[in-house]
């Protein structure tokens, strides 16, 4: 796909690594929607930045657990800017609970965590799929993680919503082709984000000395990945792990 003049939605675009895939999108010329929940003021600071770039941006406010406010999402982007030819599932959560402590993990927090990480991008995949087969292209990519892919993590919930988002991919590329490629990135530890701020020093160290290549995964080399599968004629169904070398796949 040429991105120059595409528009592309990305959700949890104000986050560490979401602001930096909006930018490499918009680089490279692909108008942003970025979809936030709560940091309105940020959301609209990005904006700014990504529109000098060159390329028109702006932001939407979305749940993206609630279908109604994700159909509604999708109605806005399409007004603004006439189509939706790439979809970034960005947005998620976790909270740490050693995986031996499962009184610890409540039914709530696992059902809180499985909304965020594996039924919101389903979600948002239902409501933009309708407009690219509409345009007979488009290009989904999930940011997943190495959690989905071996028993690590900040807790089981996560591991497993990472894993269900692994899978659905693969299931998505099958259900939307041929007109819509869906690929995903599974990152490993990720400096200046929510999500590793969230794990315990003693599991980040961990997880660094476990590397092949012993420091953090490069926010900029999942972004630039991200780009690659927006780009790619021939590539689907496909998890591309970017972790230091920890996890073989």
């Amino acid at each position: 796909m040429e991105l120059p003049g595409a528009v592309a939605v990305v959700t949890g675009a104000t986050g560490g690594l979401g602001q930096r895939i909006c930018r490499a999108l918009a680089v490279q010329g692909a108008h942003i929607a970025g979809v936030y929940r709560q940091s309105a003021e940020a959301a609209h600071a990005l904006v700014a930045e990504w529109s000098a770039l060159g390329p028109h941006s702006a932001a939407f406010q979305a749940d993206v657990t609630d279908p109604a406010s994700v159909q509604q999402m999708v109605e806005r982007v399409v007004a603004g800017f006439g189509r939706i030819d790439i979809l970034i599932n960005n947005a998620a959560y976790n909270q740490l609970v050693p995986f031996r402590d499962l009184d610890g993990l409540t039914l709530e927090l696992w059902e809180h965590i499985q909304r965020i990480n594996s039924t919101a991008p389903f979600l948002c995949v239902k409501a933009v799929a309708p407009v690219m087969r509409r345009q007979r292209r488009g290009r989904i990519v999930n940011v997943t993680s190495v959690a989905g892919l071996a028993p690590t993590g900040s807790s089981i919930a996560y591991a497993v919503s990472k894993a269900a988002l692994t899978h659905l991919t693969r299931c998505l590329a099958v259900a939307l082709g041929p007109e819509i490629a869906v690929n995903a990135v599974a990152p490993g530890l990720l400096r200046g984000t929510k999500m590793t701020a969230r794990l315990s020093p003693t599991q980040v160290e961990r997880g660094l000395m476990q590397s092949a290549l012993q420091k953090y995964v490069d926010l900029d080399d999942v972004a630039d990945q991200v780009v690659t599968f927006c780009r790619s004629d021939s590539t689907t169904g496909q998890v591309l792990v970017i972790d230091s070398g920890r996890v073989y796949h």
